[in-house]
């Protein structure tokens, strides 16, 4: 196959979240396992500070010894414009010429806000360019948890009890807050920004100190607070594959090595297990993989999604928790590794999500003639 017949993907990853450093992570392992002989790669990485910046070749950007991707100073300065007549990059070099970058599709690897709220998805759309995973409504309505919440509610799947709080009503009448929230759900109860991802700003409150010190946390990562009744629950995941006619892995189960999984848990402190396939009966499974593909198309998932359930101790009933847009992909990550379990591998699963986002692509442009 010519370079010229390859299939010319950009990596986007970084950005400005909480989850920065597992987005790079996450990019590196997504680069190595796509097929050289089929794919030119364009790695594409977004500073903490927001900027844009891109490597001279497709490795450009990686450590030497197999690290993980690093932003330098003199990377180059990209920037994907809504044109769709060019479905492509422009690199700025030094204000003066402008040299343009066609891809074919985009790899978005951007965990968190600006990455997987919908704000990304939206410039692709306008650029008309191919694109990885979900779409702008599913994106952002999986990142603001008491939308989801909602939509699954009306979908008649099961969730966990929720209010939601502004920031401006914490600051102003917060004593008033804290006794509605402990009449209304007891202790412990959890807080969680609303717009927020990878357990970022989340906390569990056993009595009111704590609640107070975390709702003053969470208004830190948003505007609005999630407050959500605890459930005794074993944490139940799976991962979703496809665009019309999705379908789901076998489940995982996580046994944080904390009080619950958190950030720490997840990515830093390695004692957490994870247990692939979960032990559960036959039956519990196919429900936990039924309720994964009906909350997934609850919100129109595209491409991909891990769905997080709990599943309550002593009365063995499955209660939906959140959708995960972009998961982590690391090769260690419960995304891949429920496929892999599942019999796609990870290479296998990077080229199917790449085939996933030109058909999804191909079918909005049906949309498309009735008005052009």
């Amino acid at each position: 196959m010519n370079s010229s017949d390859k299939i010319q993907v950009g990596v986007i990853f970084g950005g400005r979240s909480g989850e920065h450093e597992v987005s790079l992570v996450s990019a590196q392992s997504i680069i190595k396992a796509l097929d050289p002989a089929k794919f030119n790669v364009v790695p594409i990485g977004i500073t903490k500070q927001g900027s844009w910046l891109v490597g001279a070749e497709p490795q450009g950007m990686l450590t030497a010894g197999g690290g993980a991707p690093q932003l330098t100073a003199d990377s180059g300065r990209p920037a994907v414009i809504g044109d769709p007549t060019h479905k492509g990059m422009v690199l700025l070099n030094g204000g003066r010429n402008l040299d343009k970058v066609k891809l074919d599709v985009i790899f978005p690897v951007v965990h968190g806000t600006y990455g997987e709220d919908g704000t990304l998805q939206g410039m692709l759309e306008l650029a008309d360019i191919p694109y990885v995973g979900c779409g702008v409504l599913a994106s952002s309505v999986g990142m603001d948890k008491t939308s989801a919440k909602r939509i699954f509610r009306d979908a008649g799947l099961p969730i966990t009890p929720f209010h939601e709080y502004l920031r401006k009503d914490w600051r102003e009448k917060s004593e008033a807050t804290l006794d509605e929230i402990e009449m209304e759900f007891g202790y412990p109860c959890f807080i969680k920004p609303v717009n927020s991802g990878s357990s970022v700003g989340i906390s569990k409150a056993h009595d009111r100190v704590e609640l107070a010190a975390a709702m003053t946390l969470a208004a830190r990562y948003d505007r609005k607070i999630l407050v959500e009744a605890f459930i005794n629950g074993r944490e139940i995941e799976v991962s979703v594959l496809g665009n019309d006619d999705p379908i789901a892995s076998v489940a995982g189960e996580v046994i944080p090595c904390h009080e619950f999984y958190d950030y720490e848990a997840k990515y830093i402190d390695d004692r957490s297990e994870l247990k692939i396939p979960a032990p559960v009966s036959a039956e519990k499974m196919k429900e936990i993989q039924g309720m994964a593909v009906a909350a997934y198309r609850a919100i129109d998932g595209a491409g991909m999604a891990r769905v997080d359930f709990f599943l309550e101790r002593g009365t063995d009933r499955l209660v939906l928790n959140e959708v995960n847009t972009i998961p982590g992909f690391t090769s260690i990550s419960m995304y891949p590794k429920m496929w892999e379990a599942s019999g796609i591998s990870y290479p296998d699963l990077v080229n199917r999500l790449v085939q996933l986002a030109f058909e999804r692509h191909a079918d909005k442009r049906e949309s498309l003639k009735a008005v052009v």
